[in-house]
């Protein structure tokens, strides 16, 4: 467990970090997961799509098509 004086130690050592500009890594993500959240986003905008339509009926509004 980390004690009260460590959590403010290491605070107070990175705090300046936080702020300076490109200090920053770019997150790396591995291909796989990219893969899976990339099918995930197809998954929803093809549910988003199918209930946008199925609820137009209801909503009173028209689409362009």
């Amino acid at each position: 467990m980390v004690s009260k004086d460590e959590w403010k130690k290491s605070l107070l050592d990175g705090a300046a970090g936080i702020f300076e500009r490109g200090s920053r890594k770019p997150a790396e993500a591995d291909e796989e997961t990219v893969r899976s959240l990339h099918a995930k986003i197809g998954e929803l905008a093809v549910a988003n799509d199918f209930l946008s339509r199925k609820l137009k009926p209801w909503t009173g509004k028209r689409g362009a098509g």
